[in-house]
């Protein structure tokens, strides 16, 4: 392991040297086929589904190294995680090609390893915080929420048991003497030493802000406390973190998301559901350059709120400090990848992370990475129509706009400070006759009015808010029964392009969205402004909105190709039938399944 890009470097470059023709690389339709066949265990690869897996893993590794310096994390056999990959990746620095020959590791990887191995017993399921994304020099990490006491003393008697008596969470001969062997017995001394190693961990990945999406305080089952979080911890061990309760709906919401033809507008998790806890909490400094409403989270849909979540996270990484972020949920494997794959694609879309990788390669990356060698359970979802999955890369479709990109975050900071407290809903808020033209060159803005009739399309936060409740344009909402306590159900009006949208539509998109301003997302012209945009912001959002759109349009025909022939058929006019027109119809504009 010492020696950083360790296998994964060593075995392309052989390849490539060498004459003898190697193996095809794998492409997503195996992937897919391989990840809604089995789940993964680190232990269990051996033998000819094991091959497929190293395959799998020696592909993202040689992804990861077509523009970082890496080093390697051994998790061979799963003996630090059962469902974490084999080799885990630890980003170390952005490269080039002449820099790789001479990589000099930056960590000691030996006491990286010791201190993720006396640290694994504080998370649930042993998923310890892991750094799989880097920008900006920030680790961007996940993990699992904190172990209740349940697991805490079954998971230290297990290995106790099992490694002959001498337990790997405590081998620091250094630390433990007599005293501490005797105290060992007491709750609090063991909670103090383990959580102890994983606020080391942290602190050693420089990460400042924990972001937990549970909307449990603690997951009880049988009437046990089985796991816990930073923010309800009794001994305050995290109060030096930027601790934030983000509470997002679990993998069983989603089950709601399939019955309804997979449309995610209008579907309302139900947040007076016994077990849900946890209120939504963010520290003030976080939230005021985001202009969003924050009080108003129970009455988000299902896109809405991640937009708005997505956008949190946005600006976490992209503040100036050089502090890191965690996200977990519960076990780690739903919720979590959802954010953190959705994190990877918008920033690769901007062109600020694997920046070398193509949409079908940074495609593959973040299904096999991010969901499939972390443990996501496919099979066990697909099964229960679960499907937060196919959610996630069909949402890319609501983040291909300006207001998710990076880029636009780092402008903004760099504007006047005169122009700090001027924000586009102060503008909203004037009344007509102080607006001006929304066409004359002294407007700021081309604004729309609350008559305009394109208001009631858009469902995004902004264009809810500013249009008056009592405007005969606002899309009429009527509160329906829902056969599933999971969710709230809000009938409205639903424009076609929010399913599966035809080429025509895509075009149209476009079109709409190159001609309009940084908000076009959110307003609706009444005339065309004489103010001509800056070319290089038309470009780089052109370029972010076609990335996005071409790893969701691959995406979606592998997927009606392996994954979603498999699952419950649903109605005819539901996604996967969709699927199969919009692929037959659009195509993956001039990619070859080859590449997928």
């Amino acid at each position: 392991m010492a020696g950083a890009r360790a296998a994964a470097a060593a075995s392309a470059g052989s390849s490539a040297s060498s004459g003898t023709p190697q193996p095809q690389e794998p492409g997503l339709g195996e992937l897919l086929e391989e990840f809604s066949r089995t789940q993964y265990r680190a232990k269990d690869c051996s033998g000819t589904g094991g091959s497929k897996v190293e395959r799998i893993e020696k592909r993202c590794l040689e992804l990861f190294g077509r523009d970082y310096c890496y080093s390697v994390i051994q998790n061979v056999n799963g003996d630090i995680c059962g469902h974490y990959p084999q080799h885990i990746v630890f980003l170390e620095y952005e490269s080039s090609e002449k820099e790789k020959d001479t990589f000099q590791s930056t960590v000691q990887v030996s006491k990286l390893q010791d201190l993720v191995n006396r640290s694994k017993t504080a998370r649930c399921r042993g998923r310890f915080v892991c750094p799989v994304i880097l920008f900006k020099g920030k680790h961007i990490c996940r993990s699992a929420t904190l172990a209740g006491w349940g697991e805490l003393y079954g998971r230290t008697g297990y290995n106790y048991i099992f490694s002959g008596g001498a337990d790997d969470a405590w081998a620091d001969a250094e630390d433990v003497t007599e005293e501490d062997c005797a105290l060992r017995s007491s709750d609090t001394h063991l909670f103090d030493k383990v959580r102890g190693y994983d606020i080391k961990l942290l602190r050693y990945l420089s990460v400042k802000y924990i972001c937990d999406l549970m909307v449990e305080n603690k997951k009880v089952k049988f009437g046990m406390n089985v796991t816990s979080s930073e923010k309800v911890d009794k001994a305050q061990r995290y109060a030096d973190f930027t601790l934030l309760s983000i509470p997002y709906p679990g993998c069983e919401f989603f089950k709601e998301y399939k019955d309804r033809d997979y449309m995610a507008e209008g579907l309302i998790f139900n947040w007076k559901q016994d077990y849900v806890d946890a209120p939504l909490s963010i520290p003030d400094f976080l939230t005021c350059s985001l202009n969003i409403d924050w009080s108003q989270y129970q009455s988000w849909d299902l896109v809405q709120q991640t937009q708005n979540y997505l956008k949190l996270l946005l600006s976490i990484i992209n503040s100036d400090d050089d502090s890191g972020l965690l996200v977990h949920c519960i076990s780690g494997w739903d919720r979590t990848p959802l954010f953190i794959s959705l994190l990877r694609l918008s920033l690769w879309a901007d062109g600020l992370i694997h920046t070398s990788l193509k949409p079908a390669e940074i495609l593959y990356l973040t299904v096999a990475y991010d969901w499939f060698l972390f443990g996501h359970m496919l099979v066990d979802r697909l099964s229960k129509g679960e499907e937060i999955f196919f959610f996630c890369f069909n949402f890319l479709k609501h983040i291909i706009s300006e207001e998710f990109s990076a880029l636009k975050i780092q402008r903004r900071k760099s504007l006047p400070a005169r122009d700090a407290g001027f924000t586009v809903e102060d503008i909203c808020m004037l009344r007509r006759k102080d607006r001006g033209s929304t066409t004359s060159l002294g407007s700021d803005f081309s604004l729309v009015m609350e008559s305009s009739p394109g208001a009631a399309g858009s469902f995004t936060y902004e264009t809810v808010e500013l249009v008056p409740a009592g405007a005969q344009t606002q899309a009429a909402w009527r509160k329906s029964h829902s056969s599933s306590p999971q969710s709230v159900l809000w009938n409205r009006p639903q424009p076609s392009e929010d399913r599966l949208p035809s080429h025509q539509a895509l075009v149209e998109a476009k079109s709409s969205s190159s001609s309009s301003s940084n908000h076009s997302d959110n307003f609706f012209r009444l005339g065309s402004s004489p103010l001509e945009v800056p070319k290089p912001r038309l470009t780089a959002l052109s370029e972010r909105e076609t990335r996005l759109q071409e790893v969701r349009s691959a995406f979606l025909a592998a997927y009606s190709s392996t994954v979603g022939l498999r699952a419950a058929a649903p109605s005819p006019s539901g996604a996967i039938g969709l699927l199969e027109q919009f692929v037959r119809g659009v195509g993956l504009r001039g990619t070859s399944s080859s590449t997928l």
